[in-house]
Protein backbone atom coordinates (compact mmCIF):
# COMPACT_ATOMS: atom_id res chain seq x y z
CA UNK A 1 0.00 0.00 0.00
CA UNK A 2 2.75 3.13 1.03
CA UNK A 3 4.33 2.18 -2.65
CA UNK A 4 0.53 3.66 -3.86
CA UNK A 5 1.47 6.43 -1.90
CA UNK A 6 5.06 7.08 -2.86
CA UNK A 7 3.96 6.63 -6.23
CA UNK A 8 1.16 8.94 -6.09
CA UNK A 9 3.45 11.96 -4.82
CA UNK A 10 6.43 11.63 -6.64
CA UNK A 11 3.74 11.56 -9.67
CA UNK A 12 1.63 14.43 -8.38
CA UNK A 13 3.76 17.62 -10.01
CA UNK A 14 3.79 15.50 -13.55
CA UNK A 15 -0.03 14.92 -13.88
CA UNK A 16 -0.47 18.08 -15.82
CA UNK A 17 2.62 18.73 -16.45
CA UNK A 18 4.24 15.44 -17.91
CA UNK A 19 7.85 14.85 -18.26
CA UNK A 20 9.07 12.10 -20.91
CA UNK A 21 11.96 10.62 -19.17
CA UNK A 22 12.86 8.85 -16.52
CA UNK A 23 15.31 11.59 -14.80
CA UNK A 24 14.08 13.49 -12.30
CA UNK A 25 13.91 14.08 -8.84
CA UNK A 26 11.35 11.94 -6.96
CA UNK A 27 10.77 14.59 -4.05
CA UNK A 28 10.68 17.90 -3.92
CA UNK A 29 8.47 20.71 -2.54
CA UNK A 30 6.27 21.00 -5.44
CA UNK A 31 5.27 16.95 -4.46
CA UNK A 32 1.77 16.75 -3.07
CA UNK A 33 -0.99 14.47 -1.82
CA UNK A 34 -3.55 13.52 -4.04
CA UNK A 35 -6.97 11.72 -4.13
CA UNK A 36 -4.92 8.83 -4.67
CA UNK A 37 -3.49 8.63 -1.17
CA UNK A 38 -6.28 9.74 0.38
CA UNK A 39 -8.46 6.78 -0.85
CA UNK A 40 -5.97 4.42 -1.06
CA UNK A 41 -5.91 4.96 2.95
CA UNK A 42 -9.67 5.26 3.22
CA UNK A 43 -9.93 1.93 1.86
CA UNK A 44 -7.09 0.52 4.22
CA UNK A 45 -9.09 2.15 6.87
CA UNK A 46 -12.59 0.31 5.77
CA UNK A 47 -10.29 -2.77 5.98
CA UNK A 48 -9.33 -2.17 9.77
CA UNK A 49 -12.65 -1.36 10.75
CA UNK A 50 -14.25 -4.30 8.92
CA UNK A 51 -15.11 -7.58 10.97
CA UNK A 52 -12.16 -10.19 10.71
CA UNK A 53 -14.05 -12.17 7.52
CA UNK A 54 -14.76 -8.64 6.20
CA UNK A 55 -17.72 -8.88 6.13
CA UNK A 56 -20.07 -5.28 5.11
CA UNK A 57 -16.67 -4.28 3.89
CA UNK A 58 -19.07 -2.58 1.12
CA UNK A 59 -20.72 -0.36 3.72
CA UNK A 60 -16.85 0.46 5.43
CA UNK A 61 -15.84 1.47 2.41
CA UNK A 62 -18.55 3.50 1.57
CA UNK A 63 -18.30 5.33 4.78
CA UNK A 64 -14.48 5.42 5.15
CA UNK A 65 -13.98 6.81 1.32
CA UNK A 66 -16.80 9.31 2.40
CA UNK A 67 -15.73 10.42 5.58
CA UNK A 68 -11.98 11.54 4.05
CA UNK A 69 -13.07 12.79 0.97
CA UNK A 70 -15.15 15.51 2.73
CA UNK A 71 -12.06 16.01 5.50
CA UNK A 72 -9.99 16.17 1.95
CA UNK A 73 -11.99 18.00 -0.47
CA UNK A 74 -9.28 19.63 -2.89
CA UNK A 75 -7.34 16.46 -3.92
CA UNK A 76 -8.14 16.06 -7.61
CA UNK A 77 -11.69 13.86 -7.44
CA UNK A 78 -13.12 13.34 -10.56
CA UNK A 79 -16.69 15.09 -10.81
CA UNK A 80 -18.48 11.94 -10.67
CA UNK A 81 -16.51 10.91 -7.32
CA UNK A 82 -17.01 14.24 -5.77
CA UNK A 83 -21.08 14.39 -6.48
CA UNK A 84 -20.79 10.40 -4.92
CA UNK A 85 -18.48 11.96 -1.93
CA UNK A 86 -21.65 14.58 -1.22
CA UNK A 87 -24.72 12.44 -1.94
CA UNK A 88 -27.50 11.66 0.19
CA UNK A 89 -27.84 8.65 -1.49
CA UNK A 90 -24.40 7.55 -2.79
CA UNK A 91 -25.02 4.71 -5.53
CA UNK A 92 -22.25 3.33 -7.66
CA UNK A 93 -22.42 5.62 -10.86
CA UNK A 94 -21.03 2.82 -13.38
CA UNK A 95 -17.49 4.61 -14.00
CA UNK A 96 -14.40 2.10 -15.39
CA UNK A 97 -12.24 5.21 -14.67
CA UNK A 98 -8.61 4.58 -13.21
CA UNK A 99 -9.56 5.39 -9.20
CA UNK A 100 -10.79 1.96 -9.05
CA UNK A 101 -7.35 1.15 -9.64
CA UNK A 102 -5.34 3.36 -7.43
CA UNK A 103 -7.30 2.94 -4.45
CA UNK A 104 -7.18 -0.99 -4.15
CA UNK A 105 -3.66 -1.75 -2.97
CA UNK A 106 -4.46 -2.42 0.83
CA UNK A 107 -6.76 -5.19 -0.53
CA UNK A 108 -3.91 -7.39 -1.54
CA UNK A 109 -1.91 -6.96 1.97
CA UNK A 110 -5.35 -7.87 3.71
CA UNK A 111 -5.86 -10.69 1.77
CA UNK A 112 -4.56 -14.11 2.44
CA UNK A 113 -5.74 -15.67 -0.90
CA UNK A 114 -6.26 -15.13 -4.71
CA UNK A 115 -10.21 -15.68 -3.84
CA UNK A 116 -9.94 -13.20 -0.90
CA UNK A 117 -8.08 -10.68 -3.33
CA UNK A 118 -10.83 -10.66 -5.71
CA UNK A 119 -13.78 -10.73 -3.11
CA UNK A 120 -12.07 -6.91 -1.07
CA UNK A 121 -11.00 -5.89 -4.47
CA UNK A 122 -14.96 -6.52 -5.55
CA UNK A 123 -15.55 -4.96 -2.26
CA UNK A 124 -14.51 -1.95 -2.53
CA UNK A 125 -14.86 -0.98 -6.08
CA UNK A 126 -18.30 -1.84 -6.85
CA UNK A 127 -19.45 0.91 -4.70
CA UNK A 128 -18.26 3.01 -7.10
CA UNK A 129 -17.07 1.94 -10.25
CA UNK A 130 -19.42 -1.26 -10.90
CA UNK A 131 -18.88 -0.92 -14.62
CA UNK A 132 -16.88 -4.40 -15.63
CA UNK A 133 -13.85 -2.63 -16.88
CA UNK A 134 -13.45 -0.78 -13.50
CA UNK A 135 -13.64 -3.71 -11.62
CA UNK A 136 -11.25 -5.65 -13.91
CA UNK A 137 -8.95 -2.57 -13.71
CA UNK A 138 -9.08 -2.66 -9.61
CA UNK A 139 -8.53 -6.54 -9.87
CA UNK A 140 -6.17 -7.20 -12.29
CA UNK A 141 -3.80 -4.40 -9.81
CA UNK A 142 -4.49 -6.42 -7.11
CA UNK A 143 -4.14 -9.45 -8.28
CA UNK A 144 -0.61 -8.49 -9.22
CA UNK A 145 0.39 -6.93 -6.03
CA UNK A 146 -1.37 -10.37 -4.10
CA UNK A 147 1.36 -12.51 -6.22
CA UNK A 148 4.17 -10.10 -6.42
CA UNK A 149 4.36 -10.18 -2.77
CA UNK A 150 3.73 -14.11 -2.81
CA UNK A 151 6.98 -14.66 -4.59
CA UNK A 152 5.60 -14.82 -8.03
CA UNK A 153 8.39 -13.72 -10.53
CA UNK A 154 7.46 -10.34 -13.11
CA UNK A 155 7.21 -13.07 -15.94
CA UNK A 156 4.93 -15.33 -14.39
CA UNK A 157 2.55 -12.45 -13.04
CA UNK A 158 2.68 -10.74 -16.72
CA UNK A 159 1.37 -14.43 -18.22
CA UNK A 160 -0.97 -13.91 -15.90
CA UNK A 161 -2.13 -10.96 -16.48
CA UNK A 162 -1.98 -11.39 -20.09
CA UNK A 163 -4.19 -14.82 -19.52
CA UNK A 164 -6.69 -13.02 -17.64
CA UNK A 165 -7.28 -9.11 -17.64
CA UNK A 166 -5.01 -7.45 -20.18
CA UNK A 167 -2.51 -8.37 -23.27
CA UNK A 168 0.39 -6.28 -22.73
CA UNK A 169 1.87 -6.25 -26.43
CA UNK A 170 3.67 -3.54 -26.16
CA UNK A 171 6.60 -1.59 -24.50
CA UNK A 172 6.79 1.66 -22.98
CA UNK A 173 9.44 2.96 -25.64
CA UNK A 174 6.71 1.87 -27.95
CA UNK A 175 4.12 3.98 -26.48
CA UNK A 176 6.09 6.96 -24.89
CA UNK A 177 6.16 9.39 -28.13
CA UNK A 178 2.44 9.05 -28.40
CA UNK A 179 0.51 8.27 -24.64
CA UNK A 180 -1.44 10.67 -24.01
CA UNK A 181 -3.72 11.39 -20.62
CA UNK A 182 -6.09 8.77 -19.98
CA UNK A 183 -8.17 7.97 -16.83
CA UNK A 184 -9.78 4.78 -17.35
CA UNK A 185 -9.21 1.63 -16.08
CA UNK A 186 -8.20 0.10 -19.45
CA UNK A 187 -6.38 3.34 -20.48
CA UNK A 188 -4.12 3.26 -17.19
CA UNK A 189 -3.72 -0.54 -15.72
CA UNK A 190 -2.36 -1.89 -18.48
CA UNK A 191 0.42 1.00 -18.82
CA UNK A 192 1.55 0.79 -15.16
CA UNK A 193 1.69 -2.44 -15.04
CA UNK A 194 4.01 -2.38 -17.70
CA UNK A 195 5.67 -0.19 -16.01
CA UNK A 196 6.54 -2.56 -13.07
CA UNK A 197 7.43 -5.28 -15.83
CA UNK A 198 10.14 -3.38 -17.24
CA UNK A 199 11.45 -2.09 -14.07
CA UNK A 200 14.94 -3.30 -11.99
CA UNK A 201 13.91 -1.97 -9.01
CA UNK A 202 11.04 -0.23 -6.90
CA UNK A 203 12.47 3.51 -7.96
CA UNK A 204 12.61 2.41 -11.42
CA UNK A 205 9.27 1.03 -11.56
CA UNK A 206 8.31 4.63 -10.61
CA UNK A 207 10.50 6.44 -13.12
CA UNK A 208 9.29 4.24 -15.88
CA UNK A 209 5.29 5.20 -14.86
CA UNK A 210 5.96 8.62 -14.86
CA UNK A 211 8.11 8.42 -18.19
CA UNK A 212 5.35 7.74 -19.90
CA UNK A 213 3.60 10.51 -19.21
CA UNK A 214 -0.73 10.64 -19.23
CA UNK A 215 -2.44 10.38 -15.41
CA UNK A 216 1.32 9.61 -14.09
CA UNK A 217 0.47 10.32 -10.29
CA UNK A 218 -1.88 7.53 -10.57
CA UNK A 219 0.08 5.06 -13.11
CA UNK A 220 2.65 5.63 -10.37
CA UNK A 221 0.50 4.92 -7.61
CA UNK A 222 -0.33 1.47 -9.63
CA UNK A 223 2.69 0.44 -10.75
CA UNK A 224 4.44 1.54 -7.28
CA UNK A 225 1.84 -0.61 -5.39
CA UNK A 226 2.84 -3.70 -7.23
CA UNK A 227 6.54 -2.81 -7.47
CA UNK A 228 6.51 -2.47 -3.39
CA UNK A 229 5.01 -6.34 -3.34
CA UNK A 230 7.53 -7.39 -5.00
CA UNK A 231 10.80 -5.54 -4.35
CA UNK A 232 10.17 -3.88 -1.03
CA UNK A 233 10.45 0.18 -0.58
CA UNK A 234 13.87 1.17 0.69
CA UNK A 235 13.10 2.36 3.70
CA UNK A 236 15.13 5.95 3.22
CA UNK A 237 12.16 6.26 0.69
CA UNK A 238 9.74 5.62 3.63
CA UNK A 239 10.74 8.38 5.47
CA UNK A 240 10.57 11.09 3.13
CA UNK A 241 7.25 10.14 1.95
CA UNK A 242 6.10 10.14 5.10
CA UNK A 243 6.60 14.05 5.76
CA UNK A 244 4.25 14.34 3.26
CA UNK A 245 1.20 12.79 5.56
CA UNK A 246 -0.76 15.12 7.99
CA UNK A 247 -0.93 13.30 11.38
CA UNK A 248 -4.66 11.55 10.35
CA UNK A 249 -3.80 9.96 7.20
CA UNK A 250 -0.06 8.77 9.16
CA UNK A 251 -2.25 7.21 11.98
CA UNK A 252 -4.18 5.55 9.28
CA UNK A 253 -0.81 4.32 7.56
CA UNK A 254 0.25 3.34 10.77
CA UNK A 255 -2.82 1.77 11.81
CA UNK A 256 -2.67 -0.44 8.86
CA UNK A 257 0.63 -1.29 8.83
CA UNK A 258 0.50 -2.95 12.38
CA UNK A 259 -1.09 -5.33 10.97
CA UNK A 260 -0.16 -5.77 7.50
CA UNK A 261 2.90 -4.50 7.68
CA UNK A 262 4.69 -2.64 4.27
CA UNK A 263 7.22 -4.35 2.70
CA UNK A 264 10.44 -1.61 3.42
CA UNK A 265 14.45 -2.91 2.97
Amino acid sequence: MLGAIIGDIVGSRFEWNNIKSKHFELFTEDCFVTDDTVMTLAVAKALLESRRDFAGLSEKAVECMRELGRLYPNCGYGTRFEDWLISENPEPYNSFGNGAAMRVSACAFAASSLEEVRRLSKAVTEVTHNHPEGLKGAEATAVSIFLARSGAGISEIRDYITEYYYPIDFTLDEIRDSYEIDESCQGTVPQALAAFFESTSFVDAIRNAISIGGDSDTIAAIAGSVAEGYYGIPASLRARAVKYLDGQLFKILLDFEAIHPSKVV
